[in-house]
């Protein structure tokens, strides 16, 4: 509200500090008063980087025996100014990942504590199924779990209310009221059968746990859950392909099943798949024609007046335009690959579909077995054609 309250604060934040010492000085969201200084008058911000000045100064001319000890936390430590992060300032970096398959675990079973879990729950198997979530992701995770039983007035929470509460917390709520027609219902089943199938054909797909027509609260008709089998660091080029693969598996199925018309559900699946195919070409040298080679350079710590834009082109329009054919190229490729592992498994895409339809949820046991009964039929009739005929 006034010029200078942000400097003279900083100012008296640190002769507390002396005063107070030994002590610890922590700053959450540094980026707040530490994000990059810019030279473009439309972007600068005067009032803000007089704090940041300050901060610099009172840093620079603070006596490490005094017992004083400055911490900060960031959730974009690439905002930062560099002047900030030089040595003598914030030079120590300790990075506070995403948890693994084991510190997934540990983390649940502090939430639990404050629960009656059932002996059957097991939690090393729910933190497997949370790739990718995080402490407060957990927390909500084991909290929805005791909602389900309270609600069921359950006197445990049973490891079917852990799974519901994964699905909640990942997919959204299930939106029962909303009731689609038997065609769009219909079209919803061979789509998602679409993206089973592929991730059961191609070799580096992530497991398919289970399949669902339920419509949820993220807007989406339907699902297919995909577990992986253990963490992972990197990806090869095969396996970025089949993931793609899956994602267009959807499509391909509709396309096949209703004579080359599409709908709209795809929308999701081309962008992740588009998304995919542009950072294979551009970051992760895995183009046959533009070579190895990085196109694009981040734009975080670099004044721009395109504060929107989150990175910066590096190459020329030309290059843009090859980029944007072999990104077509590529999807075109992987979708070509699908549809023909479609084609070939159309009595599969009936079976479980119909299935679906009926049951609106399968899991992996239910779709093995019905993949299972439908060989074995197939492997009967092969049979009977090579039986002699009798007169």
């Amino acid at each position: 509200m006034f010029v200078g309250v942000g400097a003279a604060r900083v100012r008296d934040l640190f002769e507390q500090a002396k005063a107070e010492a030994p002590c610890i000085v922590f700053i959450d969201e540094l980026d707040a008063v530490g994000k990059s200084r810019s030279n473009h008058r439309i972007s600068s911000n005067e009032e803000r980087e007089q704090t940041l000045n300050q901060l610099l100064v009172e840093m620079d001319g603070f006596d490490t025996s005094k017992g004083v000890i400055i911490m900060a936390a960031t959730n974009a430590p690439e905002l930062l100014d560099p002047a900030l992060v030089r040595p003598g300032r914030f030079d120590r970096q300790v990075v506070v990942d995403r948890p693994d398959v084991t510190g997934r675990e540990q983390i649940l079973r502090v939430h639990a504590r404050r629960i009656k879990l059932s002996p059957r729950a097991e939690l090393a198997a729910i933190a497997a199924r949370t790739p990718g979530l995080v402490g407060a992701d957990l927390a909500n995770v084991i909290n929805e779990a005791a909602l389900l039983a309270t609600r069921r007035k359950a006197e445990e929470v049973q490891m079917s209310d852990l799974e519901e509460a994964i699905d909640r917390v990942m997919l959204g709520l299930q939106r029962h009221r909303r009731v689609m027609t038997p065609d769009e219902k219909e079209r919803v089943a061979y789509h998602e059968t679409g993206h089973t199938l592929t991730a059961l054909s191609v070799q580096n797909a992530d497991p398919v746990h289970r399949i669902s027509i339920i419509p949820r609260s993220n807007h989406a008709l339907g699902y297919t859950l995909q577990l992986p089998t253990h963490e992972r660091f990197l990806l090869t080029q095969p396996e970025l392909e089949d993931r793609v693969a899956v994602l267009l598996g959807g499509r391909a199925a509709e396309k096949i099943i209703f004579a080359g018309v599409i709908s709209t559900g795809a929308t999701d699946d081309l962008e992740k798949a588009s998304e995919l195919a542009r950072q294979m070409i551009m970051h992760f040298g895995m183009s046959k024609h533009l070579g190895p080679l990085a196109y694009g350079s981040a734009m975080a710590t670099v004044p721009s007046l395109a504060a929107g834009l989150s990175e910066e082109r590096n190459f020329s329009e030309r290059t843009a335009q090859r980029i944007d054919e072999e990104a077509r190229s590529i999807l075109e490729e992987i979708e070509s690959r699908v549809s023909a592992i479609l084609e070939k498994k159309q009595t599969a895409l009936h079976v479980i579909a119909n299935a679906l339809i009926r049951k609106e949820t399968l899991t992996r046991p239910e779709i093995d077995e019905l993949l299972a009964s439908q060989a074995a039929l197939e492997a009967q009739s092969q049979f009977a054609s090579l039986l002699p005929v009798r007169d």
